[in-house]
């Protein structure tokens, strides 16, 4: 033991001496519990009469009052009311009779009755400190998707009958561009994903709880000029997640391969050939983006949203995309 900060460092303390050990169990910021205190104090006492038997069970009255006798100065400054009522029963009460009678018998009230009063002096609790860790700040891995919708998404790369669950996610989605924090321009699209591969974009819609997406394994190719750059595809899928009063996700697979990818010069994410999914540059201005269901198998928003000509038009929040790969375990 030491008394710089008052922690147990030495295996062996028996060998120090009584004022010593007086002076440590005094202190109000002793780094310990308090039946840890206690069992320090025990084993110091039986330390300095090595004739005390090893098992307690062979213990007489007269062995109980040689410990009493050698602990006299130091039983003084236990804190027997600031421990647990197991702590008691479990390491205090094996040594009862080292302790006043009138101690034990307020200690054994205390443990019946806690809000009774006792003619025991109550020693406070001792101050024992923490040490406070730096608070770590973690950035959620999406600000428009959790862990279950990642989940769901994964299990429609591989056309599972059942959706992963969070724990068992294969895939690691790696966020190369968020649009509140890279911009909503075809400029910014093009820089972060030009020529990237197995590309997931998720958008949330502007004043509705939609989620919106899409898959894109072959990835975007921005054309030098202005034309219509079609890229084959027979894996690409477009989505739309269950969030807040949205009760279904929907899955709508790629039914025209030869236009599922559609590279467009000045904008940005586009799947299909009727613009299954359209976004126009200034994607987060109102009404610059679009469904339309032709190139893939299903309408991925509610019906009631599409006007006469099949085109239903929607404002970004904000929009992420997501490089996915195999995590690596």
């Amino acid at each position: 033991m030491h008394n710089n900060k008052c922690s147990v460092t030495y295996k062996d303390f028996t060998s120090i001496k009584e004022n010593a050990l007086v002076s440590i169990i005094k202190r109000d910021d002793l780094q310990l519990s308090e039946v840890k205190v206690w069992k320090y104090v025990i084993e110091w006492g039986i330390a300095q009469n090595s004739d005390l038997p090893s098992d307690l069970k062979n213990w007489t009255n007269e062995n109980f009052l040689t410990l009493k006798n050698t602990l006299k100065n130091c039983l003084l400054h236990i804190r027997y009311f600031q421990m647990s009522a197991e702590d008691i029963i479990d390491n205090v009460r094996p040594y009862q009779q080292i302790l006043e009678k009138d101690l034990w018998d307020d200690i054994s009230i205390k443990l019946m009755l806690p809000n009774r009063q006792v003619a025991s002096i109550i020693l406070p609790p001792r101050t024992i400190s923490s040490p406070k860790l730096p608070t770590r700040i973690t950035e959620s891995f999406s600000l428009i998707i959790n862990e279950a919708h990642a989940a769901e998404i994964a299990s429609w790369f591989n056309r599972n009958d059942n959706t992963y669950s969070i724990t068992n996610n294969p895939y690691e989605f790696k966020l190369i561009l968020r649009g509140t924090r890279d911009g909503f321009t075809a400029d910014s699209f093009w820089k972060l994903c030009d020529k990237q591969t197995h590309l997931v974009i998720v958008i949330k819609v502007k004043d509705t709880d939609e989620i919106l997406g899409g898959y894109n394994p072959i990835g975007w190719v921005r054309p030098s000029e202005d034309i219509l750059d079609y890229k084959y595809c027979k894996d690409s899928f477009i989505f739309s997640l269950k969030n807040g009063t949205i009760q279904n996700s929907i899955l709508s697979r790629v039914i025209d391969p030869e236009h599922a990818i559609l590279c467009l010069r000045n904008c940005g994410p586009y799947f299909g050939n009727g613009y299954d999914i359209a976004m126009f540059n200034d994607f987060n201005l109102k009404n610059k983006c679009w469904s339309c269901q032709k190139s893939y198998e299903k309408r991925i928003r509610d019906a009631s949203m599409y006007n006469s000509v099949n085109l239903s038009y929607f404002s970004v929040e904000d929009y992420e995309i997501f490089q996915i790969s195999k995590k690596k375990f």
